[in-house]
């Protein structure tokens, strides 16, 4: 018989003696995986054509997930086209896929704050005239001074005869094509 004592903690053999041994992964972490990969794969698909083209994919991923945008999203296919494309993302690397992904949301965060920036700056301008315009041309001196207090008179007219807000959109418009085109 074996002396108990013999398996003390010292004799125990730990992952870090063989770095090329690794845990088995679980069956529920390859499923979360699996569904991971399935979320990529549908981004990708809701993408617009300009977007995905910014999107690091090779020829047989890229022609799954055109597919998967031609086929019908009510139907049982849809679903079956973005389990394929999750199988095929498995044996790919997602790192530049996600990172292109990433850009692409902060891209689209960066603009939509501009954006409520803008209308805050507007909001300012037809509530407060030249102390607000002064600010914002010291921040985008491509706009005229001019144009912005037609805008905030043509607003405060506007509002004094209980008419629909034409310059308060168009002060809108005009603001977004200097400063974010």
């Amino acid at each position: 018989m074996t002396d108990p004592s013999q398996y003390d903690d010292e004799n125990q053999v730990s992952n870090d003696d063989y770095p090329g041994f690794d845990e088995p992964v679980s069956k529920s972490e390859l499923k979360r995986q699996s569904a991971q990969q399935q979320r990529v794969g549908e981004q990708l698909v809701n993408l617009s054509d300009a977007h995905l083209k910014t999107i690091p994919l090779d020829d047989e991923l890229g022609d799954a997930v055109a597919l998967a945008r031609r086929i019908n999203r009510k139907k049982d296919g849809y679903r079956r086209q973005l389990q394929f494309i999750g199988k095929l993302m498995r044996s790919r690397d997602l790192e530049p896929i996600e990172i292109a992904l990433a850009k692409l949301q902060h891209q689209h965060n960066e603009h939509n704050a501009l954006l409520h920036k803008l209308e805050k700056a507007r909001d300012a301008i037809a509530s407060q005239g030249d102390d607000a315009i002064e600010p914002l041309l010291i921040e985008f001196p491509q706009l005229e001074r001019q144009q912005l207090r037609h805008f905030h008179r043509a607003i405060v007219k506007e509002r004094s005869n209980n008419k629909p807000p034409k310059a308060y959109r168009e002060l809108f418009q005009y603001l977004k094509g200097l400063i974010v085109d």
